[in-house]
């Protein structure tokens, strides 16, 4: 394909991406609604978009208080290392079972106040593998309490979706 001066080529479907990235997401999504206290899990982003070549993954993930965030965390971190592996990334975002935005899960496999310099969370360790970067990044509330299309408990569709997506739900849902 030529490429010229004024741009890069438009963008084609890439449906093996896509796929990749639903892929790693369905396994984080089978681990993580077996962990006590999550309550709701959601699909955000360009993923529920028809983009071609989405850059990440994006989840939306509602917590209890005692849910295990060292755990939480260390799913998000495997779908990141997943995501990595074809130059994508993904993200966890929480919220609490109000639907209040919390910030992300802690990138950092060791966790707790003073570790790193690098660690741009508002409350470093208070709460651990919570990385509550709200100066950085803030969900719209209406997202995290209708976000898109949930995925677990129940399957709650808020938009039309592309057909991988779909897929993607029925592998979930037990025969």
């Amino acid at each position: 394909m030529r490429r010229d001066w004024q741009g890069a080529p438009p963008k084609e479907f890439v449906p093996h991406l896509r796929a990749r990235l639903l892929d790693a997401a369905r396994v984080f999504i089978l681990a993580a609604s077996r962990l006590d206290g999550v309550r709701r899990i959601s699909l955000l982003g360009s993923i529920v978009t028809d983009k071609p070549d989405p850059k990440d993954i994006d989840l939306l993930v509602q917590i209890a208080d005692h849910v295990d965030l060292h755990a939480l965390a260390r799913l998000g971190r495997q779908l990141k290392g997943a995501a990595q592996q074809f130059n994508h990334s993904a993200d966890i975002f929480l919220c609490d079972e109000a639907g209040q935005y919390l910030g992300r899960t802690c990138k950092w496999r060791e966790c707790h106040p003073g570790i790193r310099v690098a660690c741009e969370a508002l409350h470093c360790g208070r709460r651990q593998y919570l990385y509550d970067d709200l100066g950085v990044l803030r969900l719209n509330p209406s997202l995290t309490t209708e976000p898109p299309v949930d995925v677990y408990p129940t399957v709650g569709r808020r938009r039309r979706l592309t057909e991988d997506v779909e897929q993607m739900i029925r592998e979930l849902i037990p025969a």
